[in-house]
């Protein structure tokens, strides 16, 4: 809601004395240049731009946008920058506390000011997916007929959260994780800078990582774990944050990993090779050292997808519908929630009957291609829908196998370089044991035999 006597003495003392605000809210940026990380929503000319500068107005005014992105990547930021920068009316809710009636509060107000004196208004709503269809049903008249200039968050995916009319109403913003590069700017600005800690204390190297590895991508996460124990540190008399001081104040402790040295890719291994080797427990212990140290967990899913296929393929069919439905999970949900959608498809993976057919499978037949084994079609499997073909020779004697009783008719497919060539051995392990018994049948009854 607009601010109050009360909220408004609140913000004055606290621009007087910031210092009794939490660190994180000390040090949200005052300006779009300020902020660190989507620099794809803050081009010349984006909407985010549009509403706090110049070009706001004429035929084309301002679109109402509705940020999606994780928690701490900066979504209240961008609002609050909007708020301090632009000359508009700005009105805050939270889809927590509001309802129908503080929007239509809002949205009368907003009439009243653009009708009594000219003047427009942004209406920031923060959880917009908290609130019902009807609650954002509300909200259509006002959007629609620009009575505010809507910026709505939201960390769920608005096209399950956000009604349908709304989100055609809007344009919809995603922003991006925070990289590691991000948040160290954050940090390093929060130290020094006047809002911040003043260089009252210095932040070592390693304690620096581990801070990071704790933020996983959120600033807000990384801001107050630095506060905590920029705090801890001082009341030791200490002018540096040691790595044990912060992992008492997190209650975390320092993993030793490397996310762009040998130990990323040895754990990676391990991982690999414990669910080819069906240690679940295993497994299990080197994906929690992964996501533990901040690991990308969409460089873990595509770990395990590849295994899938490398090292259970058809003994377990279901092993890669698994592995690929937890990274469109991931990908959706990110952490912490990723983490149980690893687990699952790490569990079934290590536990998964294995076999390496596929594998071999495809690294003999490439061996033979690049060995230069790659015969001629045979004429009769060529393409025969260009006028002459026939002539040609081409798709003649070809026996359609549908027309079959059986349906498989004994011709010749591979070129003649590699006609008794057997690239996929299967094994009989799990489900690949029906496929044994398929490949031998077949082979019989194309006229092969093994050799």
């Amino acid at each position: 809601m607009e601010p109050d006597l009360f909220t408004a003495a609140a913000e004055e003392r606290q621009e007087k004395d910031p210092t009794g605000s939490p660190l994180a809210v000390r040090m949200r940026p005052r300006t779009l240049d300020e902020v660190v990380g989507q620099q794809h929503l803050l081009k010349p000319g984006s909407p985010l731009r549009r509403l706090v500068g110049a070009g706001s107005g004429g035929p084309a005014g301002p679109s109402s946008v509705i940020l999606w992105g994780p928690p701490g990547t900066g979504k209240t930021t961008l609002a609050y920058v909007v708020s301090k920068a632009t000359d508009k009316r700005f009105v805050e809710l939270s889809a927590i506390t509001a309802g129908v009636k503080e929007v239509r509060a809002v949205i009368d107000g907003a009439r009243r000011a653009t009708g009594g004196y000219g003047k427009e208004t942004v209406l920031f709503l923060d959880e917009i997916h908290r609130f019902s269809k009807a609650q954002q049903d509300s909200l259509l008249p006002a959007v629609e007929n620009r009575w505010v200039t809507l910026i709505a968050a939201t960390t769920e995916n608005p096209y399950f959260s956000v009604i349908s009319p709304l989100l055609s109403r809007s344009l919809l913003l995603t922003l991006e994780p925070l990289t590691d590069d991000d948040v160290r700017g954050l940090l390093r600005r929060a130290l020094t800078d006047e809002r911040g800690l003043k260089e009252a204390v210095a932040l070592p190297a390693d304690t620096e990582e581990h801070l990071l590895r704790i933020a996983g991508g959120d600033a807000r996460r990384a801001l107050t774990a630095l506060e905590a124990a920029a705090g801890a540190a001082l009341d030791k008399g200490e002018t540096e944050i040691g790595l044990g001081t912060l992992e008492e104040v997190v209650d975390r402790a320092a993993v030793k990993y490397d996310r762009d040295g040998d130990q990323h890719y040895d754990v990676a291994s391990a991982l690999i090779k414990s669910i080819r080797g069906s240690d679940v427990d295993a497994a299990l212990h080197y994906l929690a050292r992964m996501i533990e140290a901040g690991e990308d967990p969409r460089f873990i899913a595509r770990r395990l997808m590849i295994s899938a296929s490398e090292d259970i393929g058809l003994a377990d069919p279901n092993a890669l519908p698994i592995a690929v439905a937890a990274a469109q999970a991931v990908a959706m949900i990110g952490f912490p929630e990723a983490a149980l959608t690893l687990s699952h498809a790490t569990i079934a993976l290590a536990l998964a009957p294995k076999s390496n057919s596929a594998t071999t499978a495809i690294g003999a037949a490439l061996e033979d291609v690049r060995g230069g084994l790659a015969g001629q079609v045979p004429p009769h499997l060529r393409d025969g829908h260009y006028k002459g073909a026939a002539k040609l020779g081409h798709a003649q004697g070809y026996v359609y196998p549908h027309d079959l009783p059986e349906g498989i008719a004994e011709q010749q497919y591979a070129p003649d370089t590699v006609r008794d060539r057997e690239y996929y051995t299967p094994t009989r392990h799990g489900s690949e044991a029906r496929y044994a018994d398929a490949v031998e049948w077949t082979r019989k009854h194309l006229g092969r035999r093994r050799s």
